[in-house]
């Protein structure tokens, strides 16, 4: 990955996104990060609430005009809230699938002009619960579920033009559970993968020879419940 390589990661300032950010800094690539939250200091980056689609647009296209145009997309950003559909209240449930779901539609949207020119790659990030679904999940399954989708059919679209991978990652140690409440969090015996360690495949994909494509990457710990 050489200096100029640029990748823009949504939800770049925790979780998998900030260990993307690293992984293609270290790699002497530029990240460049959407968040509500500021990332690392000085990764470039603008602020937006990605449940605000239009605007996630416009801070993409921003961001990709302001640095000279971007190879790469990372759609990390991702939110849950578990509960059951009749006590989930509906601006919640909403929220859940507009961040998951049509955030990542909308920055890849807004970046295929410049990813076509650079004949650059995206790769989205889904969940294992985006292939098996379990209860009390069905915003959260309702959103991954449909990043499956849109990226296979985003895939066969774009051949040719631009590479599409399609990340599938099991639980991994991040803040993603903190603010659970107890009965949805992770056992102190469970069993989650390294965030670096996702990252990773994320970046085996980035740097792939022109011409192949990784289509889809399931990364989980050996022992994922969720998986298969």
């Amino acid at each position: 990955m050489n200096a100029g390589y640029t990748v823009l990661v949504t939800g770049g300032s925790s979780g998998l996104g900030a260990a993307v950010v690293s992984a293609v800094a270290e790699a002497g690539g530029r990240p460049l990060v959407v968040d509500r939250q500021p990332p690392a200091e000085g990764v470039p980056w603008a602020a937006c609430d990605l449940a605000d689609t239009r605007a996630a647009e416009a801070v993409t296209r921003e961001l990709a005009a302001d640095h000279g145009g971007l190879d790469a997309v990372v759609t990390a950003a991702g939110m849950d809230v578990p509960g059951r559909l009749a006590e989930l209240p509906g601006e919640v449930w909403d929220r859940i699938v507009t961040v998951d779901l049509l955030a990542t539609a909308a920055v890849v949207r807004a970046a295929l002009p410049f990813l076509e020119k650079s004949r650059g790659r995206i790769v989205t990030v889904a969940s294992t619960l985006g292939v098996k679904a379990v209860s009390d999940a069905t915003a959260y399954c309702a959103a991954k579920f449909g990043v499956v989708g849109f990226t296979r059919s985003l895939a066969a679209e774009l051949a040719g033009r631009v590479g599409v991978t399609l990340l599938i990652p099991g639980g991994m140690r991040t803040a993603f559970f903190d603010a659970r409440e107890a009965q949805y969090r992770p056992g102190p015996d469970a069993i989650l993968n390294d965030p670096t360690d996702t990252a990773a495949a994320v970046m085996f994909a980035l740097t792939q020879p022109a011409g192949c494509a990784v289509r889809e990457l399931v990364v989980c710990a050996e022992q994922e419940s969720s998986y298969p």
